[in-house]
């Protein structure tokens, strides 16, 4: 049974593209604990239009925090205090796929991060890498950040246009396993997701 903590090298990486093609090649159940802005849409919501399979189930999300903003941000403008205890796995005999907000140390609350929050779970790790200047430093800073923590990495996704040098050298310092590539799309659909989903249906099939 997968159970796993979608993470990303930061904002704006594709993490809930990938979750949605995750959620559809498992046939996953789907969780955002945190939701940081609620305009125009919220990832939930993303993932759900972009599903087709019957079996997954849409969790609520824990907290829906309307600025679009660091979840301890968000949550101090309304006079909240994300704490450890307020965060529940939902139960369930199916696949779980729990997105993440930003990328890993991104904070919930002082003293409390995202990486914090996947230790709680106890949940393998998919990382979310696109390619940009600094692109390198950020996934070898989020790999390393993992392994220290004692987290275990189940994969690593690239999105975006392929960038063989960098890619290359990244799965060869770190060793961890790739998953299938996602291209840029010019507009991202339910039949979009199911084609990828697909890749890595195969791709856990192996694993």
């Amino acid at each position: 049974m997968e159970r796993l903590f979608i993470t990303g090298i930061g904002t704006d990486v594709g993490k809930t593209f990938v979750s949605a093609i995750l959620t559809e090649a498992l046939q996953a159940d789907y969780w955002k604990p945190v939701q940081a802005g609620l305009e125009p849409t919220t990832d939930a919501a993303t993932v759900r239009s972009l599903v087709q399979n019957p079996v997954s189930r849409f969790w609520p999300e824990r907290h829906r925090l309307r600025m679009p903003a660091s979840p301890h941000a968000a949550a101090a403008a309304e006079q909240l205090t994300l704490r450890p205890e307020d965060f529940q796995l939902p139960v369930t005999d199916n696949h779980l796929l729990v997105e993440g907000a930003g990328g890993l140390l991104v904070p919930l609350a002082p003293g409390f991060l995202i990486a914090d929050l996947i230790g709680q779970f106890d949940l393998d790790v998919v990382v979310v890498s696109r390619n940009y200047l600094g692109s390198i430093n950020h996934t070898l800073l989020t790999l390393e950040a993992l392994q220290t923590r004692g987290l275990r990495v189940r994969g690593l996704v690239f999105n975006g246009e392929p960038t063989p040098a960098t890619e290359n050298f990244i799965q060869q310092h770190t060793g961890v396993p790739v998953m299938p590539r996602v291209l840029p799309e010019p507009h991202v659909s339910a039949e979009v997701v199911s084609r990828y989903a697909a890749e890595f249906r195969a791709w856990f099939s192996s694993f």
